[in-house]
């Protein structure tokens, strides 16, 4: 069996992050700045997706039997910016990859059970870069009031970076009952993130 490596997963939980992202777009009408975090998180992961691209496109015994549907990857990492359009439609098409991805989602369990050390930090980073995304847009949306001082997309993905990493400056914080609730969450999470990390150290040292 081939097991997927955390790249792999990681492509797989950036593309659900893709198609949520299209139907918030088109569903909900979003402020500038949390429009504009969408863009600089659509250009990472863009990027992520292209780099995906070449590895595989390296990695192919057959070239032309590749970009049979190689070039749907191709396009999907051209970044959501207006002289590119014709990249955010074809993104659902790789979207609908996602279907055949859940084969690899499943391997990733079955190697997880089978190296939980590694498994486990894998998907920590994960819901790190998740949460990150997450809590960096939904903060926006809910700090509106005249007392906010996280108004800007660079606010929100600063604060959402050191509150989950429990370094918390305190330059940046939320005033809301809803931000406040978030930041709990965010906080609560980084403290397990950082159990995870160090458990998976210990057990590195360990087996050493």
């Amino acid at each position: 069996m081939t097991k997927p490596n955390f790249f792999n997963v990681l492509i797989l939980f950036l593309s659900v992050y893709i198609l949520g992202a299209l139907l918030i777009g088109v569903i909900v009408d979003l402020p500038p700045e949390t429009q504009k975090l969408l863009q600089i998180f659509d250009f990472a992961i863009c990027i992520v997706f292209f780099l995906d691209f070449c590895v595989q496109f390296y990695q192919a015994e057959s070239k032309l039997k590749f970009m049979r549907w190689g070039w749907v990857d191709l396009v999907a990492s051209i970044p959501m910016i207006d002289i590119f359009r014709i990249g955010r439609l074809l993104r659902f098409v790789r979207i609908l990859r996602v279907v055949k991805a859940f084969k690899s989602l499943k391997d990733f369990l079955d190697s997880y059970f089978e190296n939980k050390a590694q498994g486990t930090l894998n998907s920590a980073i994960i819901v790190a870069v998740l949460m990150i995304i997450f809590c960096s847009i939904t903060i926006l949306q809910v700090e509106r009031t005249p007392e906010s001082n996280i108004t800007t997309a660079g606010d929100a993905l600063w604060w959402a970076f050191v509150t989950i990493t429990t370094v918390g400056y305190g330059d940046h914080y939320p005033v809301t009952l809803e931000g406040r609730l978030i930041a709990a969450v965010l906080m609560t999470t980084g403290v397990g993130l950082f159990g995870t990390f160090t458990a998976y150290v210990a057990s590195w040292f360990v087996k050493g």
